[in-house]
């Protein structure tokens, strides 16, 4: 049984531990959770388990179905595609205005983050999940409209759990992980140098060939037959 960590509280130790579990899928897609065994696996009371999962439950990835179990939110093709629609749109639009609006703070910010990066290449890997984050928010905040922000990073967390699907059927990592690496310092170089009909178009490029996508794909593959 895990002890929580001095620094945090019952609960949000709980939230970590379990959003960490959910995004690395080790508790899979559409589990049923008991409460009371999470409760006891976390060494937490119930209380602390119930307002973790109220957050996560917020940020989509769980389900709360009564008082005592709670679902692990399905991933589903059908979702995937409306993701996907939405950051083929509001990426390019995000690295546009960047483009158009970063100051030497976003500029520096970005060279940073890019550097930090880590390939995607393990679906357990939350480091490097967290650092590629870390450079799409940067592109984001040198936007400078919050709203737009906002929108993309309230569905990160549910956009990475498709991420994980498209990791695990990647067929050439290797080639997989150098196309992406240079995606990323087009993306950065057409922001810094302010072209933002090139870092619009980096983007796009780099939506279209993502792991989300390809999540698509896995996900209708198989899903169950109509007939």
């Amino acid at each position: 049984m895990p002890t929580p960590p001095v620094a945090l509280t019952k609960s949000a130790y709980a939230y970590e531990e379990l959003r960490r579990r959910i995004l690395t899928a080790e508790i899979q897609h559409g589990s049923v959770l008991s409460q009371a065994q999470m409760a006891h696996d976390l060494g937490v009371s119930t209380t602390p388990l119930r307002e973790a999962l109220r957050r996560l439950e917020a940020e989509g990835l769980v389900q709360l179905e009564s008082h005592r179990d709670a679902r692990v939110a399905a991933l589903t093709a059908e979702e995937a595609g409306n993701l996907y629609v939405i950051r083929e749109n509001l990426d390019p639009l995000a690295a546009g205005l960047a483009a158009e609006s970063r100051n030497q703070a976003d500029i520096s910010a970005i060279k940073e983050s890019l550097r930090r990066l880590v390939p995607l290449s393990d679906a357990n890997d939350l480091a490097a999940m967290t650092a590629h984050r870390e450079f799409h928010r940067s592109i984001y905040t040198a936007s400078h409209n919050p709203l737009l922000t906002g929108i993309l990073e309230g569905l990160w967390d549910k956009a990475d759990r498709y991420r994980q699907i498209g990791l695990q059927s990647q067929k050439d990592s290797r080639t997989d992980r150098a196309r992406v690496q240079a995606e990323h310092k087009d993306i950065a170089a057409a922001v810094i140098a302010g072209d933002a009909e090139a870092a619009r178009a980096a983007m796009h490029r780099h939506v279209v060939g993502s792991l989300g996508r390809r999540a698509i794909e896995v996900l209708s593959s198989t899903k169950p037959d109509a007939s």
